[in-house]
């Protein structure tokens, strides 16, 4: 067999493959996520100003109670895409609030909310209200109830501050989800990438090595 040939074959096998795999996994999660830093205190404690997200990219009919949402509303006095929780979708009522002080829960369909992820365990600390979550839009609210412009301050325009799904951009994730599987098939695309390439360096070198030419008088051993 011609010297190097298996070597070569790997090596047009495994690069090739690694870089499909590479640059398709980065080209997907380049498509299905986004990053964002968060800018204000709204959502502390669960974030913190200055702190990196990675967001999944979905539609707002997707989103479900609890999720954290990037959105951008124009149609209120939020400037540009922000971060808030969703409390309340469509056909919910929104009520605040049962009970007084560290006991105070807002009610969602009657039911209390458990919200230990609230800040300094105030679950709102502003105004009550009473709002029927209208089809297709969302009751949003920030985590930091006494430093969070959301929901709560448009309850008396015509759809009860509540925001459409369709300005829904994203939802946050945690790092063990679907960008980190993607990542990692990054990372195994390029290692198999430099492993066809190293197989294709040996190959190359077997051709290359000399083969010293047989005297033509017999050798004495």
């Amino acid at each position: 067999m011609r010297r190097g040939r298996g070597q070569a074959v790997t090596a047009w096998l495994l690069g090739p493959l690694g870089l499909v795999i590479l640059v398709g996994s980065l080209l997907y999660a380049r498509s299905a996520y986004t990053s964002v830093t968060v800018a204000s205190e709204s959502m502390a404690p669960t974030y913190t100003v200055g702190q990196r997200l990675v967001v999944e990219r979905l539609d707002g009919d997707e989103v479900r109670r609890g999720d954290i949402v990037l959105f951008d509303a124009p149609e209120t006095e939020i400037n540009g895409a922000v971060i808030k929780r969703v409390v309340g979708v469509g056909g919910d009522r929104v009520v605040c609030c049962r009970g007084e002080g560290a006991d105070e829960r807002i009610t969602v369909n009657g039911k209390p909310l458990d919200e230990p992820y609230v800040k300094d365990g105030i679950a709102d600390g502003v105004k009550p209200y009473d709002v029927k979550v209208p089809a297709g839009r969302l009751f949003l609210l920030g985590d930091y109830r006494k430093n969070s412009m959301d929901s709560r301050f448009y309850t008396s325009g015509g759809h009860q501050g509540t925001v459409a799904d369709g300005a829904v951009l994203g939802r946050v994730v945690d790092g063990s989800s679907g960008a980190v599987v993607w990542l990692g098939a990054a990372v195994f695309g390029l290692v198999v990438a430099l492993v066809g390439l190293g197989f294709g360096i040996a190959a190359f070198v077997v051709r290359r090595r000399v083969v010293p030419p047989m005297p033509p008088w017999p050798v004495q051993v």
